[in-house]
């Protein structure tokens, strides 16, 4: 008996052993494959920042070519996020402490159902159905708020604008957010909800210091993860921006993005043309990984207060 035991003591041990070492190598391996993709970006970048600048696109240099379309990645997710993060957050909310139970389940589904639907869809509604229903909104703006630089006129008679890019970029990260925020806000324990409440606290107030305290680290993993989402979209936004020179209004036509920039010009592209790419690939890269950066570090700083392990 007694040797059974330890027979069956050493097959656990060793099993857990090679699991170990599985999970081990499975984490070096997404780090290989990590720098790996940064090597291969910085090679095939390097002629791009080393090359004669009158040869770049726009004659000016490297810099001056991908100055406009990270000016354009950054404001069509800087708008996606101020536009999904408080809706998602508010439908997350609704869904885990408000709603009945079966309509919770329903617009859990439906939720979950447009997590699924293909960029190239949400960019095609974008360009046929939201462009054109937001060109009167862009002239009212133009003629009453141009003062303001963001809503100088004039008015994009097309509507393919970085505001338009923007919206449909906030419905598409919407699902990501709302579903997330929604399964953190669920894992809440019942006893600091119930606690709250016994000391005479509202629902609101519970939600307050209960619920958001501890999702806090988790909501912020769900905004980031749908920026990355904006970040790195292509075919919704190729669809929808028309592409040209930088402006500081968000009703003109013309800026671009850099995911959408390389996914119409990489087909074609050799030569220094497509170092240029990479480069922009290289530098999109780059921006990710800080994003990702930053959001373990909020995490971090917050986790004492959540459920964040």
């Amino acid at each position: 008996m007694s040797n059974t035991l330890t027979e069956g003591g050493a097959k656990g041990r060793a099993g857990d052993k090679v699991f170990s070492n599985l999970t081990l190598l499975a984490g070096c391996l997404i780090l290989l494959v990590l720098f790996a993709v940064a090597v291969f970006l910085l090679v095939q970048a390097l002629p791009a920042f080393t090359a004669d600048p009158a040869k770049v696109t726009g004659g000016e240099g490297f810099w001056s070519y991908i100055w406009p379309i990270l000016i354009g990645t950054l404001v069509a997710a800087g708008i996606a996020l101020l536009i999904a993060t408080p809706i998602g957050i508010g439908v997350a909310l609704f869904i885990s402490h408000f709603a009945p139970r079966r309509l919770a389940q329903s617009l859990g589904y439906v939720v979950d159902l447009l997590a699924a639907i293909p960029s190239v869809v949400y960019g095609a509604w974008g360009v046929a159905v939201l462009a054109p229903a937001l060109v009167p909104v862009y002239e009212w703006l133009a003629a009453n708020a141009g003062w303001i630089p963001i809503f100088a006129g004039p008015a994009s008679q097309t509507g393919k604008t970085m505001l338009t890019a923007g919206i449909v970029l906030s419905v598409m990260i919407l699902p990501i957010i709302t579903s997330l925020s929604r399964e953190i806000f669920l894992q809440t324990p019942k006893l600091h909800e119930e606690a709250a409440l016994a000391m005479g606290a509202t629902r609101w107030e519970m939600i307050r210091m209960a619920v958001f305290p501890f999702a806090r680290a988790g909501v912020v993993s769900a905004v980031m993860l749908g920026l990355g989402r904006a970040l790195g979209e292509t075919m919704a936004v190729a669809l929808v921006l028309s592409g040209g020179i930088l402006t500081a209004s968000l009703i003109q036509s013309g800026n671009q993005t850099i995911a959408a920039e390389i996914a119409l010009n990489f087909p074609e592209a050799f030569g220094l043309r497509l170092a240029e790419l990479i480069a922009a690939g290289l530098v999109l890269f780059v921006i990710t990984l800080a994003v990702n950066m930053i959001a373990r570090w909020i995490i971090s700083r917050h986790k004492e207060f959540s459920g964040a392990n």
